[in-house]
């Protein structure tokens, strides 16, 4: 399979392409830098170029949208959220998904059977409503839609969509404090982008597995 990992240096999804490589599988992983890495700057329409000519005419059977930002931990109502931190998690959180899946339409469509599989939060859910994040919980629900709505207009195309929560792991963004490890969230994500199906497209699960409400 060629495998395709946005935001792939760091946390879940280097430890994705870590184990994807490992299997033998080939993976075009991007990061904004390292040198194993396609250089790619989501929230730069221009640097999807460089994604691009890197997969060429390529299929692609799995297209993992990772790369994400959570920037407003810890603000407060009152003083914090500026305008800038908005622009900045929406852009790399949601447009940097929706511009991952429009470069690589075209080798979705080549593996005849391409899967999207789109990292998102439980904290996208309607359902979960504590406070604070305010950024962040705007941005992974506008992807979960996202989401959802490419699986509708994909889904005449052969191409399945999964959107996934992996979890609280123990990673840069999810703190020492988290329940999971890396290797853990990370395998049980891999085994629901194998299980995703047209059957299953729009879903949005957990990591292992459990439906998670909208």
């Amino acid at each position: 399979m060629h495998i395709v990992i946005t935001g792939a240096n760091r946390g879940i999804g280097h430890e994705l392409f870590a184990r994807y490589t490992a299997a033998g599988h080939q993976v075009t992983g991007t990061a904004r830098q390292g040198q194993d890495y396609v250089p790619l700057d989501v929230t730069d329409a221009a640097s999807f170029g460089n994604l691009a000519r890197a997969v060429d005419a390529q299929p692609v059977d799995l297209l993992i949208c990772n790369a994400g930002l959570y920037l407003d931990k810890g603000q407060t109502l009152a003083e914090g959220y500026p305008p800038e931190m908005w622009a900045q998690m929406m852009a790399t959180n949601v447009t940097g998904v929706f511009l991952s899946v429009q470069t690589l339409l075209p080798n979705l469509q080549m593996a005849k059977g391409g899967k999207i599989a789109i990292i998102s939060s439980q904290m996208a859910s309607h359902t979960r409503a504590p406070g604070g994040s305010y950024i962040y919980r705007a941005s992974k629900a506008a992807v979960l839609n996202l989401g959802r709505n490419l699986s509708t207009d994909l889904k005449g195309l052969g191409i399945a969509v999964g959107i996934y929560h992996p979890g609280w792991v123990k990673t840069d963004m999810g703190g020492d404090g988290a329940e999971l490890t890396v290797e853990t969230a990370a395998q049980g994500l891999m085994n629901r982008f194998e299980a995703l199906s047209p059957a299953t497209t729009g879903c949005f699960e957990t990591w292992d597995g459990q439906p998670h409400p909208y």
